[in-house]
């Protein structure tokens, strides 16, 4: 009885836990079919009278922000992609080629992993603006394009690849380049699929970098966007909820589609060599 009652109590708890996290969440989606100035309403309402998408429609129609939409969305896979291969590239070159002071500029860029991103915030800037980068979406991309928490995780994972199939193709007169493009990437499919969701989510989540680089509002990304539209209609409870959704909606897609890969990316570190 009490091996029965153990599980059913942690699994009840779990079940609490789970829908106070994800209750929040719901009352977003509620509020935001509500119609204007319910969601204010004392008693606080936990479903909409009567379901509405006019405020979706103002979102994309009269404040524009389709089109920081696509800012968002184009900024988030551009660095997405371009990370997965400078990232990789790294990874397996730090993993698998050997070249003098390879473990010491590894050991650098683990020591960089200590130093806050907002310390480096100010020279970046000065660097991006000396080169004409700011107000440009390339001033985004490119500090996201690697990173040194991608490059360790796909080291990690590169160690494990076996070295007698990457001697059997240079043996064969496979190049590095050939090795890397079809044998080390078919490989390394999963800790690409845990770095990509990484990446997008990080990059679209972004809000510090891009407000502090992008100034023309027709390149504002979506969360910019939101918390400009914040200031402008704080009293629009029902506004401001459509717009979280909108922001929330495509990161929760992508997760709970590669969430298997996603998680497993948390064990990834444990690989000795």
């Amino acid at each position: 009885m009490r091996r029965r009652l153990g599980p059913l109590v942690l699994h009840l708890a779990l079940g609490v836990l789970a829908l106070g996290t994800i209750a929040p969440l719901l009352w977003m989606v509620s509020a935001s079919l509500m119609p204007a100035g319910e969601a204010s309403a004392l008693p606080p309402r936990l479903l909409p009278s009567r379901v509405t998408l006019v405020h979706y429609k103002d979102l994309f129609a009269r404040l524009e922000l389709g089109r920081c939409l696509r800012n968002s969305l184009l900024l988030s896979t551009a660095v997405t992609a371009l990370s997965l291969l400078l990232n990789s590239l790294a990874g397996y070159a730090f993993a698998k080629l050997r070249f003098p002071g390879r473990a010491k500029v590894f050991g650098a860029l683990l020591a960089a992993l200590v130093v806050p991103a907002q310390v480096a915030m100010l020279p970046l800037f000065l660097l991006l603006r000396s080169l004409g980068l700011i107000n440009s979406l390339w001033g985004v991309i490119i500090p996201g394009m690697a990173s040194v928490f991608g490059i360790f995780l796909m080291r990690q994972y590169a160690l494990t690849l076996p070295d007698e199939v990457l001697e059997a193709a240079r043996m064969d007169g496979a190049s590095e380049w050939r090795i890397y493009r079809s044998l080390v990437l078919p490989l390394c499919r999963p800790v690409l699929a845990t770095l990509g969701a990484f990446t997008f989510m990080g990059t679209w989540n972004d809000f510090m970098w891009p407000l502090i680089v992008l100034t023309d509002e027709s390149r504002y990304t979506l969360p910019v966007a939101v918390a400009n539209l914040m200031g402008e209609h704080v009293q629009d409870i029902e506004l401001m909820m459509a717009s979280s959704v909108v922001t929330v909606l495509p990161v929760l897609v992508l997760f709970l589609a590669l969430q298997r890969y996603y998680l497993a990316g948390i064990t990834l570190g444990a690989v000795k060599e």
